[in-house]
């Protein structure tokens, strides 16, 4: 089974804890009200899960991992195993995301995996995050508060 790695962004501001969550890009995701998550992605052959998240994050955003990162444990969905790290920094939402192109309807398409990122309450976070991953939501309230 494959194995994703990501890192979810916390902090707390004005004593509520806020995440940090990326917007899917494309056209697939554009009206879905559930179209933010975790950044992340696959992890390569002979790249630890923790290797796998930095470099992922840095692509998805341009922003290097400089914090410790607090291990969030992993979920099973019904394609991947995801393993999620904490992070407790405050990030600007600027990023920059690498490049993704698909062929749809004979035509390819490019766009950025991800297209914006934001802060999100947790209560927020709760109704936009793509469903699979709503635990990490719950397990990271544990870490930032």
């Amino acid at each position: 089974m494959k194995r994703s790695a990501g890192i979810l962004p916390c902090r707390k501001k004005d004593g509520k804890v806020e995440v940090y969550l990326g917007h899917l890009g494309g056209i697939f995701w554009k009206n879905k009200k559930r179209s933010w998550g975790i950044i992340k992605g696959e992890v390569r052959e002979g790249e630890s899960d923790e290797e796998a998240a930095k470099r992922e994050f840095f692509e998805e955003t341009g922003k290097r991992v400089e914090a410790d990162l607090i291990d969030l444990g992993e979920i099973r969905t019904s394609s991947k195993i995801l393993h999620i790290f904490a992070m407790k920094q405050d990030l600007d939402t600027d990023i920059r995301s690498n490049m993704v192109t698909i062929e749809y309807k004979g035509k390819k398409l490019a766009f950025p995996e991800i297209d914006r990122a934001r802060w999100f309450e947790i209560d927020e976070a709760r109704e936009v995050i793509i469903a699979s991953q709503k635990p990490f939501l719950q397990r990271v309230l544990q870490v930032c508060l």
